[in-house]
């Protein structure tokens, strides 16, 4: 992985955007980020972290502080990183969560946290996440590091080079499972002694069941009474109790024999009885049987009398059918006889009213019909023309009404347009005044609003000429307080040359050269001073001076602000007071209402005369429309008279003595349906009369061949269908069972025949088949019950037998998972109380080790190497990840807790690096091209930073880059790429190269 270009804006010290050139150090290899404390030097690798992982491992609390507190509230908080990861390169543009002062009024708002990240491409920067979340996903792939291990393998934070170092085991262990994921060796062996457990309670669980199953066996020998003469076995004598109960077995399947024969004994008794039993029931039955037939045969010979009389009705009632017919038509021709002759009645009755002739004849009638007809067809064409002579007449007289009106509103028309032109004439004088007066509004509006911004900026002058006086003394102040605190910062430092000098005389000897110029002479030595300066007094007043200077800057700002703003509102003012713009406005304001009133009073008058021209257009069209049509309307008024003068002729030559020729047809109408219902009804009844009588005579004929002597004979005979059916099957039923019964009877004699007429007596043979029935449902159920005890008590002498074999299996099994399992757990029978995962650790500490050695050898001049040991813990605690140090010098190792602060640095680097190493190989052959080591340095000797600056060189190999922050002087001597943080008067920090560094290749 390697770091191109990093800018940090609004984020931490930083104010302002600042950018981090990563590959401008490429040639030189290595690069020192120096500046005082407090500037921001580890900032610039917070803001790495913070594009990569969205945090800082430096803030773990809730108050993260990463924006700026330097921010304007409309200044942005963003981070920008830009890197190279397996010949890809990435821009991720990371903002925080954080809030910031309204824009407008009191209180805060919130900015949400934000994130996007490209992927450079031969077409540009293209986009691959734009959520926060998104990017971690896609970046976890990139990277193949998390936060940890980043911090571990590239950025090596202040502070935290002595964790690994001089961690108990259980705290290194937490740090390396997360550096090399083998938390999955845990879970193996967490998984595993689950299955230890598992295994050892199911051979617990299987031993229960196959002791129930032993125990079930013996309680039901005991319940089945199959036990022998011996005594009981011991409860822990297993082959004893098991034996018990085989033998139990062969009690229980002797038994089954026995019963199995008494049951073949009590089956052929029962028959025996059964056929007995069935022999008198049978005997007994037939003698019930007969009884009950003698008694159903006097029965039935009782009911002969009616059913001769049923007999003799249905075939009077048969041969009654055959007359139906002709009496039902002599019924039907009187009831017509009689209907014809109320018609006839009733038509004479209407004709008689009607003022006719009552003795009229079918002659006269018809000729009158064919009179009536031809009239009529003449008189109903007479009639439409009647109709449309009321519509003619109608039409002519509305035609005439219509022509009246128009010529009323055409006269009216031209009356109204005569008065347009005067109308006009005035208007246009009106408004050409009105336009006059509104012609200068809108210059007067603007000079209006002139006036009022005028009189706005001389009114805010006035007000700010106060603030511009306090402005000013604030400033003059400032200005007394920066050179005071100049003068304090100079008279420490030449109190302090002075206290130099003196401590520099001090070490002179006489004869020997000084350490400044090199004189063996010294003539006049400088005193010591009395109070020494320190150089935190030196640095107070630095900032003591850099705060007033601040501070000085700050009021001249602002007094220059409030000088320029109230010239810039006098200007604005045009130098006159602000009461004479106030009249000036006051009399603006009344010119301009005077101009929008005329403004007004102009538009009304357009409008109005607008309104007028059109009604004179229009008034012009209406007149010309309605000429035209009044034309139109006399034509039609003289059309309509014509057509009413035709019909009203032919109208009076129908009508005749009638008061209309609608009232002749309705009375012609009325007379020839009288005519015609007299002379139908007089036809109907000489019909229905002829057919009566032939009915009458028909029926007369076939009584008289009947066995009837009269039609009302006949009437008497009928029966409805249904009562002769009925009748007809109680005849066939009655004939039927007597002859099924005397039949029976007989067969029931002839089988009787010999045995006394008394009933048998059932008693005895139902009492003998009862008690063989129960004794063979005894025998039976006595022999289920030996079967089932036999079957149930061998099948669990077969399941316990299967039970105990399986349960010797899975003890063995659940020796070797559980023997296994301690030992992945680190429990006896392993020694060394390493668990799966400690010993792969164990394995990587190894190596990391190995790595460490090859640069601590060289920082500590072969004296110290590190030692992996797997010795065993006190009182318990975990194994197999010790560290010690072996001390060359006196062939003996050491806790790593015993060197000294410097030496503890160059062990924990080494250790460091050596870590960085393995875990870079372990994650993927994952190239570091860049890494950071943040302070440190400060706690070596000359010699040691040497050889540490030395190691540092050597991971420059291959084209990587290593930044280093340190305070230490004889870096910044060995280091001319620099990166300088520091923090600006203002407040906020900058970075830059120093001035007269140049990047180059470090010789």
């Amino acid at each position: 992985m390697k770091l191109h270009r990093l800018e940090l804006t609004g984020f931490g010290p930083f104010r302002d955007t600042q950018t981090v050139d990563f590959d401008r150090f490429d040639a030189d290899g290595i690069f020192l980020i120096s500046g005082r404390t407090g500037a921001g030097k580890s900032s610039v690798l917070d803001g790495v972290c913070f594009a990569l992982y969205g945090n800082v491992p430096r803030y773990d609390g809730p108050d993260r502080r990463l924006r700026s507190d330097h921010c304007r509230p409309d200044d942005p908080t963003e981070v920008r990183l830009e890197f190279t990861v397996g010949g890809s390169r990435w821009r991720v543009i990371r903002a925080p969560e954080y809030s910031r002062p309204k824009l407008r009024g009191d209180g805060e708002t919130r900015e949400s946290a934000r994130a996007e990240l490209f992927e450079l491409t031969d077409g540009g920067w293209v986009g691959r996440a734009g959520k926060p979340r998104d990017v971690a996903e896609v970046l976890d792939g990139v990277l193949g590091l998390n936060l940890q291990q980043f911090q571990q393998v590239i950025l090596l934070a202040q502070n935290k080079f002595s964790r690994f170092l001089l961690a108990k085991n259980d705290e290194r262990q937490a740090l390396l499972r997360t550096l090399f994921g083998t938390r999955r060796y845990e879970d193996y062996a967490r998984a595993l002694d689950e299955r230890r457990k598992t295994a050892q309670q199911l051979v617990r669980d299987r031993g229960v069941g196959a002791a129930s199953l032993l125990a079930e066996a013996e309680r039901l020998v005991a319940e089945q009474h199959l036990e022998g003469v011996e005594p009981a076995p011991a409860e822990d004598d297993l082959g004893a109790r098991r034996q018990a109960a085989v033998t139990a077995v062969q009690r229980a399947e002797y038994r089954v024999e026995v019963r199995a024969q008494e049951r073949t004994a009590a089956e052929a008794a029962a028959v025996v009885a059964a056929a007995e039993h069935a022999r008198v029931s049978a005997l007994r039955a037939a003698q019930t049987a007969r009884d009950a037939a003698a008694t159903q045969l006097a029965a039935l010979e009782a009911e002969a009398a009616d059913i001769d009389a049923d007999r003799t009705r249905i075939e009077r009632a048969v041969a009654a059918e055959t007359l139906r017919a002709s009496l039902d038509a002599v019924a039907q021709t009187a009831a017509t006889q009689t209907a014809a002759s109320d018609a006839v009645r009733v038509a004479a009755d209407r004709w008689e009213a009607g003022g006719d002739d009552p003795d009229v004849d079918l002659v006269a009638l018809d000729a009158l019909d064919d009179q009536l007809t031809g009239g009529l067809a003449r008189w109903q064409a007479a009639e439409s023309a009647e109709r449309d002579l009321v519509s003619a007449e109608a039409t002519h007289t509305a035609l005439v009404d219509r022509a009246a009106t128009q010529e009323a509103a055409l006269a009216a028309l031209r009356g109204s347009r005569a008065t347009v032109p005067a109308e006009l004439a005035s208007l246009d004088d009106e408004l050409a005044t009105a336009r006059a007066a509104a012609g200068a509004a809108e210059a007067l509006r603007a000079a209006l609003a002139a006036l009022a911004q005028r009189l706005e900026a001389a009114r805010s002058a006035e007000t700010l000429l106060p603030e511009v006086a306090a402005a000013d003394a604030a400033y003059a102040a400032a200005l007394d307080a920066s050179a005071a605190a100049g003068s304090a910062l100079t008279a420490l430092l030449q109190r302090r040359l002075a206290g130099h000098a003196g401590e520099l005389a001090a070490a002179l000897v006489d004869g020997e050269p000084c350490a400044v110029c090199g004189a063996t002479a010294h003539p006049h030595p400088a005193a010591p001073t009395d109070e020494p300066v320190t150089d935190d007094m030196i640095a107070a007043a630095e900032r003591a001076r850099e705060e007033a200077v601040a501070a000085e800057r700050r009021a001249g700002d602002e007094a220059r602000e409030h000088r320029s703003a109230h010239a810039a509102l006098a200007a604005r003012a045009g130098g006159e007071p602000v009461a004479d713009l106030a009249a000036q406005l006051a009399e603006a304001e009344a010119q301009v209402a005077a101009a929008t009133a005329a403004e007004t009073q102009r538009d009304a008058l357009q409008a109005r005369r607008a309104a007028l021209v059109e009604r004179e257009a229009q008034a012009a069209r209406d007149i010309e429309s309605l000429a035209a049509e009044l034309a139109v309307v006399r034509e039609d008024a003289a059309r309509a008279a014509t057509t009413a003068d035709a019909l009203r002729g032919a109208v009076e030559t129908a009508r005749g003595a009638f008061a209309s020729v609608a009232e002749r047809v309705q009375e012609a109408t009325a007379r020839r349906e009288r005519a015609r219902a007299l002379r139908a009804a007089i036809r109907a009844q000489a019909t229905a009369d002829a057919a009566a009588e032939a009915a009458a005579s028909d029926l007369a004929d076939r009584v008289a061949a009947s066995p009837f002597p009269d039609a009302e004979a006949v009437t008497a005979a009928l029966l409805p269908a249904p009562t002769v059916q009925r009748l007809r099957d109680r005849v066939a039923e009655h004939d039927q069972q007597l002859a099924v019964v005397r039949a029976r009877l007989l067969e029931l004699q002839l089988e009787l025949a010999g045995i006394p007429d008394e009933s048998v007596d059932l008693t005895p043979a139902e009492v003998a088949l009862a008690a063989a029935d129960a004794a063979r449902a005894a025998s039976i159920t006595a022999l289920s019950v030996a079967r089932t005890t036999a079957e149930r008590l061998r099948d669990l002498v077969q399941r316990t037998d299967t039970a105990y074999a399986e349960i010797a299996l899975l003890d063995e099994d659940a020796a070797v998972v559980a023997r296994l399992a301690d030992t992945l757990q680190g429990r006896a029978p392993n020694t060394k109380r390493m668990t799966l995962e400690t010993f792969v650790l164990a394995a990587e500490l190894e190596d990391i080790v190995g790595a460490a050695n090859l640069r601590l050898a060289d920082m500590s001049s072969g004296r110290y190497s590190l030692l992996h040991t797997d010795s065993l813990a006190a009182r318990g605690a975990a194994s197999g990840l010790g560290i010690e140090v072996m001390d060359a010098h006196t062939g003996q190792s050491r806790p790593p807790q015993s060197l000294s602060g410097g030496e503890t640095f160059l062990a924990s680097l080494s250790l460091a690096l050596g870590l960085a190493e393995v875990v870079t190989n372990r994650a993927g052959g994952l190239r570091l091209d860049t890494l950071f080591i943040d302070e440190g340095f400060g706690s070596l000797d000359a010699e040691t930073l040497e050889f540490a600056m030395r190691a540092l060189d050597e991971l420059r190999a291959g084209g990587r880059t290593v930044g280093v922050i340190s305070h230490v002087e004889a870096m910044k001597e060995q280091l001319p790429a620099q990166l300088l943080v520091e923090a600006t008067p203002q407040g906020p920090s900058v970075i830059r190269i120093p001035s007269g560094r140049v990047v180059t290749g470090r010789s």
